[in-house]
């Protein structure tokens, strides 16, 4: 088993802790001395300049599936020249009423080296392998578009 650490720090900077005032601002700290600064969303009176956890979930699942498209890729033969992703968080009420993140789209865009090229069905394979293998989406209960 492995485990990761993260640490966050936030202070309160607002004289009114009233909830539409008080501040979300906060830091992450990763590991390799990596930090984020980091917010609430905006519409739940974040700062639009920081990242969100909605955003980093999204950004979460999208590194962890394309990770595993590449050890896939490159244990079936196939060299990946370049691997662009668009995801896509969205918010909803999940199965018991409540805000959540109730699905996010990925949208991979995948460059081969022309020596092995997949069919459109045997990239639709590696995905769906990737997804299957991908720690992130397998702890999650958001339902997984990958477009």
């Amino acid at each position: 088993m492995s485990s990761y650490v993260i640490d966050l720090e936030w202070k309160n900077t607002s004289k009114n802790f009233g909830y539409e005032v008080y501040n979300r601002h906060h830091v992450v700290h990763f590991s390799g001395n990596q930090t984020l600064k980091n917010s609430a969303a905006p519409e739940f009176f974040g700062n639009i300049d920081m990242s969100n956890p909605e955003e980093l979930l999204g950004a979460s699942l999208a590194s962890c599936h394309m990770l595993t498209f590449l050890a896939i890729c490159s244990k079936s033969g196939y060299v990946v020249e370049s691997y662009d992703c668009k995801a896509v968080a969205k918010m909803g009420k999940n199965a018991d009423g409540r805000m959540s993140v109730t699905e996010i789209d990925l949208t991979p865009v995948i460059v081969f080296t022309e020596e092995k090229v997949p069919t459109e069905e045997q990239l639709k394979g590696l995905h769906d392998k990737a997804h299957k293998n991908c720690f992130i989406a397998q702890s999650l209960q958001t339902k997984v578009n990958i477009l």
